[in-house]
């Protein structure tokens, strides 16, 4: 079976600025874009058999910029919906709740349109994503991409290896990388964490 391909959306505003961008639509910055533009080489050194976007535009342009401009939406790949944490800075979150902790404590609820997800909400996804992911392994020679967030990415991986969806906690994914998610000796592995050429 070949690979399952990563990457995170290069930076924004607001990754920039540690708030949490969940459902908010922002854009690539400019150095977001050369991120991505960067990661063409690594992604042309594998075949590509299918690829996988998350409906948000920075995801969407990540995905042009790599040449997935075809790639398949799927609102699975959106990342967690923070809730009232929405735009908000962790430390903003801790000052009202000390010792606050995304993986382990959810977010605060939100209006009607992003009512918030707990990890165990965000793992479901993942393990519906990765259903799907698999199935188009299984169905071509290439790799599969999935172009998305940072803290879906997380449990997404942790969920590959067999691991709580909370221990996505333990993977720390930097913006317009490439992760590698592969098998040995027919167990899930990370074969690549957040490379950039050169790295």
């Amino acid at each position: 079976m070949s690979d399952l391909l990563l990457v995170r959306h290069g930076e924004t505003e607001w990754s920039r600025s540690g708030r949490h961008t969940g459902l908010t639509d922002v854009p690539l910055t400019e150095r977001g874009r050369q991120e991505a533009r960067h990661l063409v080489p690594l992604l042309r050194s594998h075949r590509i058999g299918a690829a996988f976007v998350s409906p948000l535009l920075r995801a969407r342009e990540t995905a042009r910029l790599i040449g997935l401009p075809d790639a398949r939406v799927d609102a699975d790949l959106r990342e967690w919906d923070y809730g009232g944490y929405e735009g908000v800075t962790t430390a903003d979150i801790q000052r009202e709740r000390p010792g606050w902790f995304l993986f382990r404590d959810g977010v605060a609820p939100g209006p009607p349109e992003r009512p918030g997800e707990t990890p165990g909400q965000v793992g479901e996804r993942a393990d519906r994503m990765l259903a799907k992911a698999e199935a188009a392994l299984a169905d071509t020679e290439g790799c599969v991409v999935l172009v998305a967030h940072g803290h879906f990415l997380r449990v997404l991986t942790a969920r590959w290896l067999g691991l709580p969806a909370a221990d996505g906690a333990l993977f720390q994914l930097a913006t317009g990388t490439l992760c590698r998610l592969g098998t040995e000796h027919g167990r899930p592995v990370i074969a690549g964490w957040n490379v950039r050429p050169g790295s």
